[in-house]
C-alpha cells in the first residue's frame, strides 16, 4: 500500500492534478489532499484505488527494499526495446556497482 508522499510523488510523474485523479479513482479531492499532506489516512481501499490509477497512468511504486519506498515511472515498449539494443551491443562484460 502506498503513503501519502508516494501518491504525491506519483502524480506529480504522471502530470495528473488532484482533480482528475479524484475523477479517475473515486475518490474525493479533498481525501487525495489530506492523504498527500499526511494528515488524515484514508481507508485502505480508497488507497487501493488511488494506487490502482496511478498504476494505469505509468506510476510503478516501489515497496521498502532496505533503500526505502519510492515511485518511478513504467518503460514504454519502445523505451524497453531501446535499452535491451544497447544492453546487446557489445563489448565487456563488467560489474556496473560504483565503489
Amino acid at each position: 500500500m502506498i503513503t501519502g508522499p508516494q501518491c504525491r510523488a506519483g502524480r506529480a510523474l504522471v502530470e495528473i492534478t488532484r482533480a482528475k485523479l479524484a475523477s479517475r479513482s473515486g475518490i474525493n479531492e479533498s481525501v487525495i489532499e489530506k492523504f498527500e499532506r499526511m494528515i488524515e489516512e484514508p481507508a485502505s481501499d480508497a488507497v487501493s484505488a488511488l494506487e490502482q490509477a496511478l498504476e494505469e497512468l505509468g506510476a510503478v511504486f516501489i515497496a521498502e527494499n532496505g533503500g526505502g519506498i519510492g515511485v518511478r515511472l513504467k518503460f514504454t515498449d519502445s523505451e524497453a526495446r531501446r535499452i535491451a539494443r544497447m544492453e546487446g551491443e557489445g563489448g565487456i562484460v563488467a560489474n556496473d556497482r560504483v565503489p
